[in-house]
């Protein structure tokens, strides 16, 4: 155990964790020079392609004398989950900062969690080939903000290298190795990620805290009671590898002989001897946001209903529900954990699996307070109970850090403003400044990232943690097409802003929905009360072309005949609605 170290790579998004386990990987020898590929961790081809990290994956390297065990994380805010899962798993981590940004939101959001676990950090600037680099502003940031010893800081460029074998040799003198105190003489492993394999079945990926673990061994999952064995164990480098046995202080996986991934939830404790103390578990995961996803054929829902469940058996953060809309037809409600995390879904749903989907804008949970006192939860709109039976709603909120540059403070102080945020405190880093907000987590969904981007000319980042929910002025504005009240359309919004939001979205819908042969209504209401109104106008022939002449009587007759036929159409028409009508609901200000 003395000879193994345990850590993560833990960064702002974009500042180069999957280059940097590259170049580990190419030094250490684990893949040679004809098998290396770029971000070689990044096994989905959408996380290759956006230059993103969106699932932790760990690897075992062989350096010198010593095993490294290293999980690569993600860095958006979306999937801060899967950073908490693999620090949970190591003694220590790399904080990586890019010298071209300096310290950045999530840079202090995974740096906090971190120091909570009590794990040792490296501090380390990377891109420093690039000319644009500051690193003596870097090197300040890292002092003045996190309190890091400028002498403790590491240089390096994971793109040609330069630094790593350095920070190779940093890792084994700073990290400790595995904790031996309060050991106890049972086995025990903490799952801080598991998948389903079509061969295999259910995967726990694990890190073994007491004992050791050997194929055909006997094992418990605590928190289900559920009996399995371990058919095979093995460690990633970065392939799934077979060995005889995983032993204290190492990371690795067990292939048990269960078929479903329900039974093995994340943060378990694999112990056994069901005797055993449970090890310090997860934060139940919660989804944030939900999107509802329809087939455009209503015929393949049934292929959508068996893709969501293959997914879900890769992504452990996903759930889903049917539900019904009269306007889309069948679909499912899918709870996310943010809008990047949708947006992945969403991609991998029509790439993967061939589908063509409607996706109704997104939305948040409430809590409703009856008149009953009995409090419920609703993750859509159309799920709110009728006014006068409705005491109160209660909105999440969210504890919201933006960092942005001095000079677009203003502009990004009145963004929040706008967006109902209450500024809790201002903290001046340098250039640097740090604001601190709370906002309802319903502002966050609706195009608030792109406008802090044109608001600080992309400088600002943000990072946010839900903290609960409070009491608002909020109500139903349901939207009516042709007189059909289209549920995925609907919305709870502020009381005080509905009308503007109403007349707003009224607008970008009359733009937005084709023009049929005949007049089509757009209606936003607060009950049976209309607070805007816009008629798409109907396509008409003109019937009276083909007359070379007459009287009035004769004109009159043709316009009625087409006037009644237009009745009679509006009757049985259709109205196609198109994806952008409901992604409209995210640009209303």
């Amino acid at each position: 155990m003395q000879q193994i170290r345990n850590f993560a790579i833990i960064a702002h998004v974009d500042h180069g964790k999957s280059t940097l386990a590259d170049r580990f990987l190419e030094i250490t020898g684990t893949v040679s020079k004809r098998e290396m590929q770029s971000q070689l961790l990044d096994s989905n081809p959408i996380e290759r392609e956006r230059g993103i990290t969106i699932k932790l994956a760990p690897v075992r390297m062989h350096y010198q004398d010593y095993i490294l065990n290293l999980i690569d994380t993600p860095g958006h805010v979306d999937f801060s989950y899967e950073v908490n899962r693999s620090l949970a798993a190591c003694e220590g981590a790399i904080l990586l900062v890019d010298a071209t940004q300096g310290v950045q939101a999530q840079t202090l959001a995974h740096f906090q969690q971190a120091k909570k676990l009590d794990l040792m950090v490296i501090p380390v600037i990377n891109k420093i080939d690039v000319v644009t680099a500051d690193i003596e502003g870097t090197k300040k940031q890292l002092r003045d903000i996190l309190h890091f010893n400028p002498d403790s800081i590491l240089l390096v460029s994971a793109k040609t290298g330069a630094g790593v074998p350095e920070l190779l040799e940093a890792i084994i003198k700073r990290i400790p190795s595995p904790n031996t105190e309060h050991r106890t003489p049972n086995t025990r492993a903490l799952v801080f990620n598991s998948n389903f394999d079509s061969h295999l079945g259910v995967v726990a990926w694990v890190r073994v805290i007491d004992g050791q673990i050997t194929s055909h061994d006997r094992l418990f999952l605590l928190a289900t009671g559920t009996q399995t064995t371990a058919i095979e164990v093995g460690i990633f480098s970065p392939d799934k590898k077979p060995v005889v046995t995983l032993s204290a202080g190492e990371v690795g996986y067990i292939v048990t002989n269960l078929k479903d991934l329900s039974l093995l939830t994340v943060g378990d404790t694999v112990v056994s001897d069901l005797k055993s103390l449970p090890l310090p578990d997860y934060k139940p995961l919660k989804p944030v946001v939900f999107v509802s996803f329809y087939p455009t054929d209503g015929s393949e829902i049934n292929f959508l209903r068996q893709a969501l469940g293959k997914l879900k058996l890769s992504d452990s953060a996903l759930v889903y529900t049917p539900e019904f809309s009269p306007a889309l037809g069948n679909g499912f409600r899918v709870g996310l954990l943010g809008l990047l995390h949708a947006d992945i879904v969403q991609e991998r749903l029509e790439r993967e699996f061939n589908l063509d989907l409607i996706a109704a804008a997104p939305s948040v949970s409430y809590q409703i307070l009856t008149m009953n006192n009995e409090l419920i939860t609703i993750n859509q709109a159309s799920a709110l109970p009728d006014s006068t039976s409705v005491k109160s709603i209660r909105e999440p909120l969210i504890d919201l850090s933006i960092f942005v540059p001095e000079n677009f403070v203003g502009p990004v102080i009145q963004l929040c403003q706008d967006h109902r945020g209450v500024l809790q405190n201002m903290e001046y880093l340098g250039q640097l400044v740090r604001l601190h907000y709370y906002l309802p987590l319903a502002e966050l969904i609706h195009d608030f990232y792109d406008q802090l981007k044109s608001a600080s000319q992309g400088f600002a980042t943000l990072d946010y943690e839900l903290i609960g929910y409070q009491e608002a002025d909020l109500v139903k504005l349901d939207i009516l097409v042709a007189g059909d009240k289209i549920d995925a359309l609907s919305q709870i919004v502020p009381s005080l802003r509905a009308p503007y939001i109403a007349k707003d979205l009224v607008a970008k819908l009359k733009d937005i929905i084709p023009r049929q042969n005949f007049e089509v209504p757009i209606q936003a209401a607060i009950g049976s009360h209309i607070l805007a109104r816009s008629d798409v106008k109907a396509f008409r022939k003109d019937v009276l072309a083909k007359m070379s002449g007459g009287d009035q009587t004769r004109k009159d007759k043709l316009l009625k005949k087409q006037k009644k036929g237009k009745a009679r159409m509006k009757r049985v028409g259709r109205i196609d609605i198109p994806q952008e009508a409901f992604l409209s609901i995210l640009k209303v200000n």
